[in-house]
């Protein structure tokens, strides 16, 4: 099961699965346009803190309770707290486009009721109706998640390819040590402290050259 799980996972966030996550940057494209991230070093530190007090971790709190929902009614009460906690709307277009192309490809391969949810709902939902492992689908999700980011910084900077996997490297232990975190944790604690990060996503929109939609 566990080779199994592992497997499903991988599928669902590789870049290949048709999410088009490629296009989201998640504010980081402000903030390298502006130079507040121009080295490995800065984007290190800034998807640190994304992780550890931003999307990272209220996203992680979110498909543990997605995964433990169950019930229709339970999962659509879980993804409206995730909407409502959006930070922007280009943060709220980001989760909710993502998710719902996840919703459509998985309920297409797998047999599976799938509601149009945010991406972190959806994927913890889809996890548990096929008893995924909750740690393993978190700690994944985690890592794919800072992976997108990085590979934006790789384009946008830009970096060498080397340079963004070193950067995803030292990622690793984070995700899952903000993944142990999220365990601890309900939807009471939902909640950003990464402003700098929400507040970049909220000006990406007045960008007057944009590549990414986020």
């Amino acid at each position: 099961m566990t080779t199994d799980a592992t497997l499903i996972l991988s599928q669902w966030l590789s870049p290949g699965y048709p999410l088009g996550s490629f296009a989201y940057s998640h504010g980081l494209e402000t903030v390298i346009q502006r130079g507040t991230v121009a080295t490995a070093a800065e984007l290190e530190s800034w998807l640190t803190d994304t992780l550890l007090h931003g999307s990272g971790l209220s996203d992680a709190i979110l498909l543990r309770a997605a995964h433990a929902s169950g019930a229709p009614d339970a999962v659509l009460a879980v993804d409206a707290i995730a909407r409502a906690y959006a930070p922007s709307r280009e943060r709220l277009m980001e989760s909710l486009q993502q998710g719902q192309a996840f919703c459509t490809t998985t309920a297409s391969i797998w047999p599976l009721e799938m509601p149009q949810l945010m991406h972190p709902v959806a994927v913890g939902h889809a996890a548990g109706l096929l008893a995924l492992p909750v740690d393993l689908t978190t700690v994944m999700y985690l890592q794919s998640f800072a992976a997108n980011l990085v590979s934006c910084a790789v384009r946008l900077v830009p970096l060498g390819q080397t340079e963004g996997q070193a950067v995803l490297r030292s990622l690793t232990r984070l995700c899952s040590d903000v993944a142990a975190r999220s365990a601890e944790r309900t939807l009471d604690d939902l909640g950003s402290f990464a402003f700098a990060s929400d507040i970049a996503a909220m000006h990406h929109e007045t960008l007057e050259h944009r590549i990414f939609r986020t």
